[in-house]
């Protein structure tokens, strides 16, 4: 099941469309790794989807049930479906500045209509280690601090799905990491549904199963975490006189060696993910035992984040 889909999602600003047609697949239990350079229109969707802003165009469904549309208003039969279920840290969060983290849990439990919610604001307190922090107002709070609560404040009420918006701005490296496995444990232990923007695509690469990569508010691809790792995998670049005998001659030799002809006329040699990585001088010296003229022979190693400017085209990934 879906837990998110857009179709044809769309928001226009003064005649410009941010998020263009957008057609979006988030599965129930994915974390789901939001990608996109700077302006891209990762937090207009986000917001989309909870509900925040209206699109001008498309839908937004939960659930396998429409959510809300151009017309702002959702069906009666998801009224049971929207906000309840969804939980969100989009931007900064929103707390009042005099208040303690307990007494901003509370406000957005009444919000809610929650009741009997100590217990569970004191065990989310806990989970963001902000348990400790006591009376001390939210203006004093670190960045990092405030990233913690707002967490907090998106998983009140046990929503399915969480939105997160670079929840790990502000962090330490320690931060980080706390952040990331947290995010993890929730997945895992509670069944919820992530999706998370980030520009920090080595930690990213830690956590998501699937990804979304977004560009000038259209969606690029999606794929899952298997096709990012297989496709950023180091692999080789072989050039030879004869490259259709070259492909016979690994396949049959080498049988779980991927060999495929890129537009240039190079072959692309890539292992298995549970091999070894293959070593030039022995796919060399096998080439040449066979006759085969090699021109061109070098290893490639293409990280994540050479991935993804590549399916975006030139710039940088910042969100």
């Amino acid at each position: 099941m879906l837990a998110i889909e857009t179709r044809g999602l769309c928001k226009a600003y003064r005649g410009r469309n941010v998020v263009d047609g957008l057609d979006m697949h988030v599965t129930r239990g994915d974390i789901y790794g939001f990608v996109g350079r700077n302006g891209a229109g990762k937090s207009t969707t986000m917001k989309m989807i909870c509900g925040m802003i209206r699109p001008t165009a498309g839908e937004v469904l939960l659930f396998d049930r429409p959510s809300i549309d151009a017309s702002g208003e959702a069906p009666e039969s998801s009224t049971s479906t929207g906000a309840v279920r969804i939980g969100a840290l989009v931007e900064n969060p929103g707390l009042y500045p005099n208040m303690t983290a307990l007494e901003n849990m509370r406000c957005k439990a009444m919000a809610l209509g929650l009741v009997d919610s100590v217990a569970e604001i004191e065990q989310l307190l806990c989970i963001v280690g902000l348990d400790a922090a006591g009376k001390k107002p939210t203006k004093r709070y670190s960045l990092g601090m405030k990233q913690r609560l707002g967490l907090a404040l998106a998983m009140l009420g046990s929503p399915d799905v969480l939105l997160l918006d670079e929840p790990m701005n502000g962090l330490d490296p320690e931060g980080v990491r706390e952040m990331r496995n947290l995010i993890i444990r929730l997945n895992e232990q509670r069944g919820i549904t992530v999706v998370i923007s980030s520009h920090v695509l080595d930690q990213l690469g830690r956590m998501a199963t699937r990804y979304g990569v977004i560009n000038a508010g259209r969606m690029v691809c999606e794929m899952t975490a298997d096709d990012v790792t297989q496709a950023c995998g180091d692999y080789l670049v072989v050039r030879t006189a004869d490259p259709e005998r070259t492909i016979a001659l690994l396949s049959e030799a080498h049988p779980r060696i991927a060999c495929t002809a890129m537009p240039d006329g190079a072959l692309r040699l890539q292992s298995a993910p549970d091999d070894e990585t293959l070593d030039p001088a022995s796919v060399g010296t096998f080439l040449a035992a066979q006759g085969m003229p090699v021109y061109e022979l070098r290893a490639h190693t293409r990280d994540l984040e050479d991935f993804f400017l590549e399916l975006m085209g030139e710039g940088g990934i910042n969100a």
